[in-house]
């Protein structure tokens, strides 16, 4: 089995594969200063419940993170407590996709592995990938499988906590869509700016991204916001919440040729 692991700012999302299938999967929130070992606590605590444990059934770990220092911990982790290394998404590791940017190695780890499981999804397509997470990411993949580039903007969390943090008369709001985007009330208002806000900045970003990806392009999100802000949308035609897992299990199959790394038996 392969236990995958993607981190990001705010959470950290694991899954386990049986195969091609995701079996369990846990979202835990992620602390940098975490050292292998309280990682291994936790993971621990989580293969338990699943009857899975470090020294039977995994015989493989994948990382995507995009926080350097849980990076560092989680191989630590890994070579300690299940023997074997980790494949982590980073310069050098096969994913089979290409990187068409500037600088292809500042690309975050998650993106490329939305972008290898949407590229499988849609072989034969473009496809524009929406990330709901600390920050909102649209990014733009040919139907040759090349990563094109995207566009970054605040997350819906991230966005209000600016607003709620920066203005004196404002204050935080349950995060739900009001009835009518006319609010009656600075609740109802602030709750209608940042919904329907999010929501109109992703159909835009989508838009354009579709138009010079040529038009036709698929549209799928993911992210742990997306549930939030998705009714809202009108471009996104399919959610795929465990996208990134996804793509790391696809990452971990290309890079075991030589089986040094063990295999998602």
């Amino acid at each position: 089995m392969l236990l995958a692991a993607d981190v990001g700012n705010t959470q950290t999302h694991l899954g386990v594969f049986d195969r091609d299938r995701l079996q369990h999967e846990w979202r835990l929130s992620t602390v940098p200063a975490r050292t292998a070992d309280e990682l291994a606590l936790i993971f621990g605590d989580f293969l338990r419940m699943a009857d899975l444990s470090f020294s039977r059934q995994i015989t493989g770990v994948v990382i995507s993170s995009v926080v350097p220092r849980a990076t560092q911990e989680l191989r630590e982790m890994t070579r300690a407590y299940f023997g074997f290394p980790a494949v982590v998404v980073e310069p050098g590791t096969r994913t089979g996709i290409a990187v068409l940017t500037d600088n292809p190695r500042e690309v975050g780890a998650d993106r490329i592995a939305n972008a290898v499981a949407a590229h499988a999804i849609h072989p034969d397509k473009a496809v524009v990938v929406v990330d709901f997470g600390t920050a909102i990411t649209v990014d733009a993949i040919s139907a040759k499988g090349q990563y094109l580039g995207g566009a970054i903007a605040p997350g819906v969390d991230t966005a209000a906590s600016a607003l709620f943090r920066s203005t004196a008369q404002i204050g935080r709001v349950e995060l739900i869509a009001p009835p009518a985007v006319i609010g009656k009330s600075t609740v109802a208002a602030v709750q209608s700016g940042i919904m329907y806000g999010t929501a109109a900045l992703v159909d835009g970003l989508v838009a354009r991204v579709s138009s010079e990806l040529g038009g036709a392009a698929a549209v799928v999100a993911t992210g742990g916001f997306g549930p939030v802000i998705l009714e809202h949308c009108r471009t996104i035609q399919h959610y795929e919440p465990v996208l990134t897992l996804m793509g790391l299990r696809i990452i971990f199959e290309r890079n075991i040729d030589d089986g040094a790394l063990g295999s998602p038996a």
